[in-house]
Order: structure tokens, then C-alpha cells, then sequence
């Protein structure tokens, strides 16, 4: 199916709830409200027009100076239709927070800590938002475009791994 073919679709089961939409390159894009992530998301992955079965990424975009600040990028591809698209959803910097979607796809559960780690975006109902690539006294998230490159992070003391584990769940 052609990206103009997906739009369209999209465009047509979500009336009113795709704030914006284009195809640069043979990459189909839609921007949706945070609010509506849980139902969107979950339509495309479940409805069997779109069939959107395999997350192959999720990541964030810090646009540092700008309002919205961030993005959160969803990109899906449907093994059954053999399509893709990607799906961004923007938020604010005083409020990065969006709705989990690990319960709709498992991979989500470590790509989303791995996006609250590097930029601090805040998973709502995510199972076990913890640290996943930094140590766990680690102070701010690295890919933040305001992170102070030469910030001294806290010294830790040494730990054996198996009689003192980094993380306590």
C-alpha cells in the first residue's frame, strides 16, 4: 500500500484526532495528541485493515528552544500488509509525560525506559520505569539538548552484582 494510501486510511478511521500528516521520502508520518496515543495506537495494531503487529522502534526527539520541546517517534510496520508508518506525538517541556503503550506491544517496555533515561519523558502506567542504560545515582538524562556535557556525575562505590544488585526490582 502507498504512503498517500495509509494517510488516507488513517485519516478516515480517526477523524478529528490526526493533528497533522505527510510522506517525506517513503515515510508515512501522523501526529497525534498524547491523549489519544492509548486508543490510536491500539487501533493500529489491532484493527486487521492496518495490522501493525511489530513496534520496530521507539525514540524521542529533543527540539531544545522550541514549544513543543519534545516528540516521542513510534515507528510500526505491519508484517501481515507489509507497510509502514511513524507516529509522533509532542509534548511540552513542563509536562513530558504520554501513556504507556507496553501492554500493547512488550517491546515497548524497554524502549520506554530507554527514553526516559536519555531524555526524561515520563511513561504513565508503564509496569517498571527505572533506569535501563545509566547507574542508577545518575543525575539528569544524557540526550537532552541542555545536558552540561561536563557535568560530574556522583562517584559510587564498587558492587558485585551478584550480592549487590544495581536495581531492586
Amino acid at each position: 500500500m502507498a504512503e498517500a494510501d495509509i494517510l488516507s486510511q488513517i485519516e478516515t478511521a480517526f477523524p478529528g484526532k490526526i493533528q497533522e500528516q505527510h510522506s517525506l521520502h517513503g515515510n508515512a508520518t501522523v501526529v497525534i495528541d498524547r491523549a489519544d496515543a492509548l486508543e490510536v495506537l491500539g487501533e493500529l495494531r489491532g484493527n486487521a485493515d492496518f495490522a501493525f503487529n511489530l513496534l520496530v522502534d521507539l525514540t524521542a526527539a529533543d527540539f531544545f528552544g522550541k514549544e513543543p520541546r519534545f516528540e516521542v517517534v513510534y515507528h510500526l510496520h505491519s508484517l501481515t500488509h507489509n507497510h509502514r508508518v511513524r507516529v509522533k506525538i509532542r509534548l511540552s517541556e513542563d509536562e513530558p509525560e504520554t501513556p504507556s503503550i507496553a501492554a500493547l506491544w512488550k517491546s515497548a517496555n524497554w524502549l520506554e525506559r530507554e527514553v526516559w533515561d536519555m531524555f526524561g519523558i515520563i511513561f504513565s502506567g508503564h509496569p517498571a520505569l527505572r533506569r535501563i542504560l545509566m547507574y542508577e545515582e545518575f543525575r539528569g538524562h544524557p540526550l537532552r539538548k541542555d545536558y552540561p556535557v561536563n557535568k560530574r556525575q556522583p562517584l559510587v562505590e564498587e558492587r558485585d552484582p551478584i550480592t549487590n544488585p544495581w536495581s531492586k526490582g
